[in-house]
């Protein structure tokens, strides 16, 4: 991370190898997992590092737990945030976690620390409990609050830009988000329960 001399909190990407470190041009795609089949408990969000977007998946696992008190890890996430999240989804979405084991992770690395992963790890934790994978090409972008908004955050044109480079389609974002890409269809999704709903159907033809 950039510190001094011009704008700071910028973030470059170095690949170190045999024969010394190199610059990555386009690093976007090392914090999503391929995979050949959608698979439940995984969601893509776009965070900004910077001013650099940059696309994260979070990935979420539910199990049964035979403890007492169901254990919460996280990966690369901040581990209040993530237990606001699963309250928020527990009391506003009818998500029940009670007995529960939750995991959650980012791939590749990343750290997401900014409120804008708030709608993808919400929308991987209820996947994860329904079995049921995220319809693919979807990304999620939002905050969301104790009241069950989600709500708007910044550069979200910029991130719904990156989001289409990278070949993402659709979009669950606050709404009003402003001027978006041709490219990718945006659906507004105003509070956590119209979320889950939006993130089960799949992609208008």
């Amino acid at each position: 991370v950039k510190n001094r001399y011009g704008p700071s909190e910028e973030v470059g990407c170095f690949d170190l190898s045999d024969t010394g470190i190199a610059s990555v041009a386009d690093p976007t795609g090392l914090f999503l997992s391929r995979h050949v089949d959608a698979v439940p408990g995984t969601c893509v969000t776009v965070t900004l590092e910077g001013r650099r977007p940059l696309l994260a998946e979070v990935q979420a696992l539910v199990a049964q737990s035979s403890l007492a008190t169901p254990r919460r890890a996280t990966s690369g996430l901040d581990t209040s945030r993530v237990a606001m999240v699963l309250a928020v989804l527990e009391r506003r979405g009818g998500i029940a976690l009670q007995g529960r084991d939750v995991y959650a992770a980012t791939v590749g690395g990343a750290r997401l620390t900014e409120p804008a992963g708030d709608l993808a790890l919400l929308l991987a934790v209820a996947s994860g409990v329904r079995d049921l994978p995220v319809p693919p090409g979807l990304v999620a972008i939002g905050e969301v609050g104790l009241a069950g908004e989600i709500r708007r955050v910044t550069g979200t044109q910029r991130r719904l830009a990156e989001a289409e480079r990278m070949g993402f389609d659709r979009a669950l974002v606050p709404p009003d988000p402003g001027p978006v890409p041709v490219g990718i269809r945006t659906v507004e999704v105003g509070d956590v329960r119209s979320a889950l709903d939006a993130a089960e159907r799949p992609a208008a033809v």
